[in-house]
């Protein structure tokens, strides 16, 4: 049998489970509940507010009472693996995405909604520098490979995340998928394109570690396509791939 925990120790057990689930979980019977109320509130707070703003549309299309309550559930029962304060949503949105059984009353696109709001935050705070030393920064964007920003992610989505609001409120998956490619720049900006299936496919060959040239992956594209004039996609996604290191989503070639 496990050795009873010295009375501190369980002292502390119980005043974090009480803190996390008041509900489900009674006070440090020595502690006055006046003063158990202000760490109840104060650590509920603050991992409230940190979330609100770092999901703000979920919060603003989500009534008080139904994000208190999820906000509540992730508080009491998702164990974090992480003690830095900025990596709470993605603990979050693991909770989501794992862990929490989805509700009825959840919109459709909850955990994609969670996850195009956390990227933007992700992006934001990513700790990383592009490493110029390797690239030609005025190369020949078709004729050598272009290289993509690690600060550039492309993604894909049943819904329209980055139209929805409080007045956009999809209950069913759009017609076709929702392919974006968000970044941030040099001035540490961060934006997005919204791409069509033919952009979205030039963003994937790009980012395939083949190295393609830019025509060459452009010249694969119109074979796909069966496209009867090859030069009209070139030409087509040689301005898209100038757009793109405007945008420093291209940093240069290789």
């Amino acid at each position: 049998m496990a050795e009873p925990l010295p009375r501190f120790q369980a002292l502390q057990y119980a005043f974090a489970a009480h803190i996390r689930d008041p509900q489900n979980n009674p006070p440090p019977t020595d502690v006055e509940d006046r003063r158990m109320k202000i760490y109840r509130e104060l650590f509920f707070n603050n991992v409230q507010d940190f979330l609100a703003s770092s999901f703000p549309v979920l919060r603003r299309i989500t009534p008080n009472e139904r994000w208190q309550a999820l906000v509540q559930e992730y508080f009491s029962n998702h164990q974090a693996h992480s003690p830095y304060f900025l990596d709470i949503p993605k603990e979050f949105l693991t909770y989501l995405e794992h862990e929490r059984e989805a509700q009825p009353q959840d919109p459709p696109f909850l955990q994609e909604l969670a996850h195009y709001e956390w990227v933007e935050l992700a992006l934001s705070v990513l700790d990383e520098d592009p490493d110029y030393s390797q690239l030609n920064r005025d190369g020949d964007l078709l004729e050598e490979h272009p290289v993509v920003s690690p600060l550039a992610w492309a993604l894909s989505y049943r819904f329209p995340v980055h139209r929805i609001g409080p007045d956009f409120l999809p209950d069913a998956p759009g017609e076709s998928p929702t392919h974006l490619l968000v970044y941030r720049n040099r001035d540490d900006q961060i934006g997005f394109f919204e791409l069509n299936p033919v952009s979205a496919r030039l963003a994937d060959l790009l980012l395939d570690p083949s190295n393609l040239s830019g025509r060459a992956a452009l010249e694969q594209i119109a074979v796909e396509l069966q496209h009867p004039d090859p030069q009209k996609i070139i030409s087509f996604g040689l301005e898209l791939i100038q757009d793109w290191y405007r945008h420093d989503i291209i940093l240069g070639t290789r």
